[in-house]
């Protein structure tokens, strides 16, 4: 695949996948959702590669959601039906890395925002780096996530942290995101690329098939969540035809303050 949004390359075992978008903070758009897909898939069907690295390009951001430049009422760049309407097979992308049967490790070199943030959440392993900032967005701008980002999240950091992150909307540090059980380890920013290969390395000397079926067991916990994840994506997808969903993607590209209270009366 002649890749536009991402680079991927695989190097003694390990393959990473990066969000090369920096100049939008590694928003991701259709096409680049599909060429992670690809990533995926590849590094799912090659028996050499042990593990795999989900980043973002640069030293600002790991991903920051979708690139609400490419939205409008029909969702993210009309994809003919693909993503259950909204115009990025997101569902599929979360399946992917989920079901991949290897390890995934995201490493957070930024920020790790709105859809990004639900990316790190779904990958097996994270390590941020010192300044890495975790949150969610979606009620701010017209979008949420009802699938593995709130109730595997919940899974993740209880209940009632999972939904503190979404309500409120915060920004929360990489210390503050490993003290809830965020991520699993920070470490200084120029030290995320030498930790993440040494964890890459110990996760590659271990039994393929002993890492894949501790994974599946895994999962197989909280296989429910797929079909409350394709609920949501549905109503997400009626959710982006309204006057309420526009007015917060509107106000983040024109840089104003939302109204959400005149959909209160």
């Amino acid at each position: 695949m002649d890749l536009k949004d991402v680079l991927y390359e695989k190097t003694n075992g390990t393959a990473t996948i990066t969000i090369n978008r920096p100049e939008v903070y590694n928003a991701f758009r259709a096409l680049t959702v599909r060429e992670l897909i690809w990533a995926f898939r590849d590094a799912w069907d090659d028996n050499s590669v042990g593990v795999v690295v989900l980043t973002g390009a640069g030293d600002k951001a790991f991903c920051t959601g979708g690139d609400l430049t490419s939205r409008d009422e029909k969702g993210y760049e009309d994809s003919k039906g693909l993503g259950g309407g909204v115009g990025l097979e997101i569902e599929t992308l979360h399946s992917v890395i989920r079901d991949i049967p290897k390890p995934v490790i995201a490493a957070l070199n930024g920020y790790a925002i709105g859809g990004g943030h639900v990316l790190q959440v779904i990958c097996d392993l994270t390590i941020a780096s010192e300044q890495a900032i975790l949150g969610q967005v979606g009620p701010k701008v017209g979008s949420y996530d009802a699938g593995y980002g709130t109730a595997y999240l919940s899974r993740i950091v209880g209940e009632k942290k999972a939904r503190e992150i979404w309500y409120l909307c915060q920004k929360y540090s990489a210390a503050e995101a490993q003290q809830m059980g965020l991520v699993n380890k920070v470490v200084p920013h120029e030290k995320l690329a030498e930790t993440v290969e040494d964890w890459c390395n110990q996760i590659i000397r271990k039994s393929p098939t002993a890492l894949k079926m501790i994974k599946y067991s895994f999962n197989a916990d909280t296989a429910n969540i797929h079909g409350i994840a394709q609920m949501g994506l549905g109503s997400v997808a009626m959710y982006y035809k309204t006057e309420e969903a526009l007015e917060g993607k509107n106000a983040f590209i024109e840089k104003r303050p939302v109204d959400f209270n005149k959909f209160r009366k």
